[in-house]
């Protein structure tokens, strides 16, 4: 090096070509932006052979590695997008590993070629019902951001009479240990003997927020079952622990829903009748 020259500074990420780690893993179909956040604090990350920070940003020629394992990064636009509704019958978890080997969704779920299956929020082990899954982390976010308040319809069984009063505070609003909570709307659906069936709408996704809700008022919930998320409703065909794909038109609504445009990918091939209905694996 001559002499009085200056070393080379270190490479400054350009601004064109740099986007944030998140978002990079999840266009790589990875999870969604909320998990890979977490799993960047708990040091699962590393970017160069160093540790990832929150807040940092790549470019396509780092290295990225999860748990040791290197990430393929392929572009999301290159991906065919795909969005299952899946119904979850009570007893399965949302989750990729249970230490006590309960049964999750993802064990029913079809294989994907390159990326993973990214669950949209979460039921809880005694909910069922309507659970949508896609391959692209940054859909799965839009989805799951408070901002966008999507609907969620859920069909609820209360044991027991249920107060006027009672349905009146649910609507009104209650003050939850997370904050106020309420209904945006309660249709009385039938029953029969000490049951009484009610559906609910909600337009967030917090931890067990239907039963908290039932319970400030004394009720107690013997069955939850989500029927429908945005546009997208479970239908009588897919049976539990069955899957299907979305339509063209579904995916086409919820992705607007969603603020994102459909990608330009050849059409999926579906029956006469829609798209097909699976079993889990």
């Amino acid at each position: 090096m001559p002499t009085g020259s200056n070393p080379r500074p270190p490479r400054i990420p350009s601004a064109s070509t740099a986007i944030r780690l998140q978002k990079a893993l999840a266009d790589a179909g990875l999870g969604s932006r909320r998990e890979i956040e977490d799993w960047i604090r708990a040091g699962r990350v590393r970017v160069n052979g160093k540790p990832a920070k929150l807040g940092d940003r790549i470019e396509p020629a780092d290295h990225i590695r999860v748990d040791g394992k290197e990430v393929k990064r392929r572009s999301a636009r290159k991906r065919e997008l795909r969005v299952i509704a899946y119904n979850k019958p009570a007893g399965e978890l949302v989750t990729r590993r249970d230490p006590a080997g309960r049964r999750t969704v993802f064990n029913r779920l079809p294989r994907l070629k390159g990326g993973r299956w990214i669950a949209v929020g979460r039921l809880d082990i005694n909910t069922s019902g309507l659970l949508l899954l896609t391959n692209d982390g940054e859909l799965a976010n839009r989805l799951m951001h408070p901002t966008r308040e999507l609907e969620r319809e859920y069909a609820v069984r209360i044991l027991g009479e249920v107060p006027a009063e009672a349905l009146l505070q649910l609507t009104h609003g209650i003050e939850l240990t997370d904050g106020p909570a309420r209904f945006e709307e309660i249709v009385e659906s039938g029953g029969e003997g000490a049951n009484r069936w009610f559906h609910v709408l909600l337009r967030e996704g917090r931890n067990r927020e239907v039963h908290r809700l039932w319970e400030a008022v004394g009720c107690r919930v013997s069955r939850l079952k989500r029927v429908r998320f945005g546009n997208v409703i479970l239908g009588p065909r897919v049976f539990a622990g069955h899957w299907r794909d979305l339509t063209e038109d579904e995916l086409t609504d919820l992705l607007a829903l969603a603020g994102m445009e459909r990608p330009r990918m050849p059409a999926r091939r579906v029956g006469k009748g829609g798209p097909p209905i699976r079993q889990g694996r």
